[in-house]
């Protein structure tokens, strides 16, 4: 199974960008569909972001023209690029890995969870 590192997370203003990354071990990482996902104190899981292993992203809709998610299968790695970030932002974001079919937006259809990295945006 395959193994998920994240890092990059911290703290950053309102309106500042930070970049996430997701390392996977194991082999055969671009067969794997990835996705971001993040959890606030209190509030459900909600899904960020998500990569095909043919490319096609998705993204929910709070992020939608600020995050761009990306891979390099070469580095067996996922990021997360995010831009003009906002408080309500702020989050422990885990990424997953999972064989297709997956549906992107579950995160139970996914075989591989990170232990997270935490964001905080100052407002």
């Amino acid at each position: 199974q395959v193994q998920l590192v994240e890092s990059g997370g911290g703290l950053v203003q309102a309106g500042g960008s930070l970049r996430l990354s997701c390392a996977a071990s194991g082999r055969s990482f671009s067969t794997y569909a990835m996705g971001w996902f993040r959890q606030a104190p209190g509030r459900e899981r909600e899904f960020v972001s998500a990569i095909r292993r043919d490319g096609d992203t998705y993204y929910g809709d709070s992020v939608k023209g600020r995050f761009t998610i990306s891979r390099d299968n070469a580095k067996t790695t996922v990021y997360l690029q995010m831009n003009s970030l906002k408080a309500e932002d702020t989050a422990v974001y885990y990424c997953a890995a999972g064989y297709a079919p997956v549906v992107v937006t579950n995160v139970n259809s996914y075989v591989s969870r990170g232990q997270g990295t935490q964001v905080t945006v100052s407002s």
